[in-house]
């Protein structure tokens, strides 16, 4: 892993030991991630945080959202979510784009978080997108502009949400939740902010 990715992944250990709860790294076998590679395009530093933190249990709890990240072992099954119909029917919108790796999900809505391989940066990384699932067509937002930028979110999420108790929440407490999250995002990938997802 790079310095720029241990650091983001280095922020979600230190949050999740903060609020006591659950988190499993591992290390993906070499075989898992050439595979995947070949099979999804999956850009190198993806592969570097399968290699070094393999997320085998990994899911954010914040007032809004949960986000669980698949271990390398789930990646390939992930990529169905594009082209099956959600559970108790529907029908699948027919503009799922082979350059979306799915590798994640939210726990509360199912909705798929994925790369899109297809736009590269320099370091081998490239930006992170959901869309809700049941609607007619495939509504890409962009929720981070790189994968190491996303666990940053992630971790100031996380944190953010530390400040909030685990009592459940109202529409005022989701409310205030983003309104304290949102300048924190903005330090951190203002496309992102703009975007509106996490605000």
């Amino acid at each position: 892993m790079d310095t720029d990715l241990a650091d983001a992944v280095d922020s979600l250990k230190q949050i999740f030991e903060r609020r006591k709860l659950g988190l499993t790294f591992g290390k993906a076998k070499p075989e898992t991630v050439e595979a995947l590679k070949k099979q999804l395009k999956i850009p190198p530093r993806f592969r570097g945080f399968l290699a070094g933190a393999n997320p085998v249990q990994l899911e954010t709890v914040t007032p809004v959202e949960r986000i669980r990240l698949f271990p390398a072992d789930e990646l390939a099954q992930a990529q169905a979510v594009g082209t099956t119909p959600p559970e108790g029917g529907g029908t699948v919108p027919l503009d799922w784009k082979s350059s979306w790796v799915v590798i994640g999900e939210s726990s509360l809505l199912g909705d798929p978080y994925f790369l899109d391989v297809s736009k590269p940066d320099a370091e081998g990384d490239c930006p992170v997108y959901t869309a809700m699932i049941g609607q007619e067509r495939w509504q890409p937002t962009l929720v981070a502009s790189s994968f190491a930028q996303f666990l940053r979110i992630l971790s100031t999420a996380m944190e953010v949400a530390a400040g909030f108790g685990d009592a459940i929440m109202d529409d005022e407490d989701e409310d205030s939740f983003r309104e304290a999250l949102g300048p924190r995002i903005k330090v951190i990938d203002t496309a992102a902010l703009r975007a509106g997802h996490w605000t």
